[in-house]
């Protein structure tokens, strides 16, 4: 026979009976007593509140799932992994696709570009990325 009060010497001692406790809300495989004073177990696999989270699909990383505001999301951030680009005019830029990088790519000026860096071709006291002119200034 469950017991959802104690009283003892008129005293209440222990009073279950407005207690909301349910298996549904209690972590699986906890246990408690309902507010008849009958034995609960717990089944809900529920582990964090999300109501805050703020996360969307499109900053997971496809096909991983998470969970918020109570809901479960499964990404579609493409993963683009190692990244490589090339520049071959001075007016070109490199667009980064939006996704996830993993940080080991490269943008960088292409060879064909880089082999035209020649030091004697480019006037003395000027720089260009990197390689120093060694053309002398003419004086007429």
């Amino acid at each position: 026979m469950a017991v959802s009060k104690v009283v003892y010497g008129g005293k209440t001692l222990i009073d279950l009976t407005g207690d909301t406790v349910t298996e549904d809300k209690l972590l699986k495989g906890a246990t408690a007593h309902g507010k008849d004073g009958e034995v609960v177990t717990g089944a809900c696999t529920f582990d964090v509140d999300s109501n805050d989270a703020t996360a969307a699909v499109a900053e997971i990383l496809k096909g991983k799932t998470a969970y918020a505001r109570g809901n479960k999301l499964t990404g579609t951030m493409p993963n683009n992994g190692a990244v490589k680009g090339t520049i071959s005019n001075k007016d070109d830029s490199y667009v980064v696709a939006q996704g996830y990088h993993d940080g080991s790519g490269t943008v960088e000026i292409s060879e064909t570009e880089k082999e035209k860096l020649i030091s004697s071709n480019i006037r003395e006291g000027i720089n260009i990325l990197g390689v120093d002119g060694q053309c002398p200034v003419v004086k007429e």
